[in-house]
């Protein structure tokens, strides 16, 4: 999984990317200050995989991860060469994501690009910009697609969707706006376009409104998001940078003396998965715990494949169980394939969330 964090100059996007990967980008007062993504690589938090290592006295306990790619400040007519305009386009068309990080705090001390609060407005001059790159893409398959239409007139359908999209775009709404039917969401998937990535918009607030209710602000980014079907996650970026430097058990502390129930990782996380269409299945024993990331509607020969080829070429029939029905028996497998509660599937089954997998195949 790789995702873009993204955003105007100075609303925290360094200082967020260095909070939840520890990476150390540098994060300054002043536009541009990062040129080249910095990428850093995040484990996922699951608390069932500590349940499984204690369980089975694993040597080891190996997280699923996702890359975040901490993308350079965007200005308005960066879809023209403005600022670093071209670097920044190139650099999303490169992850499956957006995580768009919105200021929604006042702080003075912090210059704002426009030298205004304006969450709304800073989201539309990024959407601005993925459009018109967009739209230029469109222009030029709209001009092929017209010329070789002369000789094949199977292409009208192809030519009156793309002239659709572009005259949606034409209004301002990103492509990930549109009412698409199957087949036409297969084919705008394939044209690439920076609007139609799925997107995330990370608010990020002051450590005064990080425990409280919605803000202003947050509320008029929340409206926006509600008509593209995007997602909303509240993250206070200074507050997780503080939380970077403790343990394990000092931030859980530090959390609960904030009135936080979890932290902006946790939350970024479980919204990248939704986005994202994810799921994780787990395998078991004293070697190794480990979880691992499929798409929500892989059967059981796709998900051995994760593990190995070999598993996915030689597939025979997976053995499950669920992973809480596993703990209901305290981890031991002969009490569970007593009770039934251990299944055996063939090539059809598709994977769910938290499934306790071991693979039979043939080498």
């Amino acid at each position: 999984m790789k995702l873009g964090i993204v955003g105007l100059p100075n609303v925290g996007k360094s200082t967020l990317f260095n909070a939840i990967t520890q990476a150390g980008a540098e994060a300054a007062n002043y536009p541009f200050c990062t040129i080249e993504p910095n990428v850093g690589v995040v484990t996922v938090p699951d608390e069932r995989l500590k349940v499984l290592h204690e369980m089975y006295n694993s040597k080891k306990t190996i997280y699923t991860t996702i890359e975040f790619y901490d993308i350079a400040g965007l200005v308005k007519g960066a879809s023209k060469g403005e600022g670093l305009g071209n670097k920044f386009l190139g650099h999303i068309r490169e992850v499956a994501a957006i995580v768009h990080v919105v200021r929604c705090f006042e702080d003075p001390n912090v210059v704002h690009v426009d030298g205004r609060i304006n969450p709304v407005s800073d989201i539309e001059i990024i959407n601005t910009e993925l459009i018109l790159s967009d739209m230029e893409v469109l222009e030029r398959r709209i001009q092929k697609t017209t010329k070789n239409l002369k000789g094949d007139k199977s292409l009208q359908r192809e030519l009156e969707l793309l002239n659709r999209i572009n005259d949606f775009l034409g209004e301002g709404k990103s492509a990930r706006a549109m009412e698409l039917t199957e087949y036409e969401a297969d084919y705008v998937r394939g044209l690439d376009l920076l609007s139609y990535k799925p997107i995330i918009y990370a608010a990020n607030v002051s450590e005064d409104d990080a425990a409280g209710e919605d803000n202003e602000y947050i509320r008029k980014v929340r409206a926006f998001a509600e008509t593209e079907g995007s997602d909303v996650v509240v993250v206070c970026a200074k507050i997780e940078a503080e939380m970077a430097e403790l343990e394990d058990e000092e931030r859980e502390m530090f959390l609960e003396e904030m009135g936080i129930s979890q932290s902006g990782l946790h939350k970024l996380v479980k919204a990248s998965y939704r986005l994202l269409d994810l799921i994780s299945f787990l395998t078991a024993g004293e070697p190794e715990v480990r979880a691992w990331t499929v798409k929500r509607g892989t059967k059981a020969p796709g998900a051995a494949g994760k593990i190995h080829t070999d598993f996915e070429k030689g597939f025979i029939r997976a053995e499950t169980i669920a992973y809480d029905k596993l703990i209901e028996c305290g981890g031991n497998l002969a009490t569970a394939k007593e009770k039934g509660l251990i299944r055996s599937e063939g090539k059809e089954y598709v994977i769910k969330d938290g499934d306790v997998m071991h693979f039979l195949f043939n080498v």
